[in-house]
């Protein structure tokens, strides 16, 4: 296969653009071309596809997946990381020329690409990569799979499934757009700087959401409201939402919910129920 960065490349590059990973962007860059082929071959992706990297930093993982994809929008919010990046890639791939675009954004705000993405593969910013995922899904429904590196016990949380003590709102919200499944566990000593605690990675592959005559919004407020009280029963969790625990009571019945159960045993779809069963939704 074809090069790709390994320890010295990264430091050198950032020594270069006089760069220190920081924390508060939840910079740690992957140093290991063998993680690299990892998480591009678990990305299961087409050779036609256009892949969105979210936070590329120096490039490790953009060079993989130029390998793998036929276009790469990669989305970096440090203005000298993604000045540098399509340098590296001239240098490194010089026949992906024009298959590459650059995007100067925080991921979080971005809701227009240069091209449209089939596929989300990220090395994502710890702080922030629950709302990272929900952001591109909702903004982009062109996104069909794709496999994202987390915290592991945020990965955990992303796959958990009702029942499970770690399923709550990350687990039910992105159940709405997609089936998650963890991929791995990565270790620390790939990354430099090394974090105190191990990654895991997360496929998922998009699917309609539950069908429903409430709206994301409105099922995604009955989510929030279940999970804000997490060891109340539903009756108690839902009161505010609803008005008054009795209406909170109706709501769940009609939905064929048991108020004194807790939002952790229940689906995506039942919350759907609960927020087509709000009076006045119900007329």
């Amino acid at each position: 296969g074809l090069p790709l960065l390994g320890a010295a490349d990264i430091r050198r590059l950032a020594e270069e653009l006089d760069v220190r990973p920081t924390k508060t962007l939840g910079q740690n860059f992957v140093i290991d071309g063998n993680t690299i082929r990892r998480i591009v071959a678990a990305a299961e992706l087409d050779p036609a596809e256009t892949v969105l990297e979210v936070g590329p930093g120096l490039g490790s993982l953009t060079l993989g997946l130029l390998d793998a994809a036929a276009h790469v929008v990669a989305v970096e919010i440090d203005p000298k990381l993604a000045a540098k990046l399509p340098e590296t890639a001239q240098k490194f791939r010089p026949d992906a020329n024009g298959r590459l675009d650059v995007v100067l954004s925080d991921a979080l705000k971005v809701t227009e690409l240069p091209k449209e993405p089939t596929a989300l593969v990220a090395n994502l910013p710890y702080n922030v990569a629950v709302p990272v995922v929900l952001h591109l899904l909702e903004h982009f429904p062109s996104l069909r799979h794709g496999l994202v590196m987390v915290q592991d016990e945020v990965a955990d949380r992303l796959a958990a499934k009702p029942g499970s003590k770690i399923y709550g709102v990350p687990s039910v919200k992105a159940a709405w757009y997609s089936q998650m499944r963890k991929a791995g566990v990565i270790g620390m000593n790939v990354f430099w700087p090394a974090p105190k605690i191990a990654s895991g990675l997360v496929g998922f592959t998009r699917r309609e959401p539950p069908a429903t005559r409430a709206s994301r919004e409105e099922v995604f407020a009955v989510i929030d409201a279940a999970f804000a009280q997490r060891r109340k029963t539903l009756r108690a969790a839902l009161a505010g939402w609803a008005g008054s625990a009795a209406e909170a009571e109706g709501a769940l019945r009609a939905a064929n919910v048991d108020p004194s159960a807790r939002g952790e045993v229940l689906t995506v779809e039942a919350f759907a129920r609960i927020a087509e069963c709000k009076r006045p939704l119900v007329a």
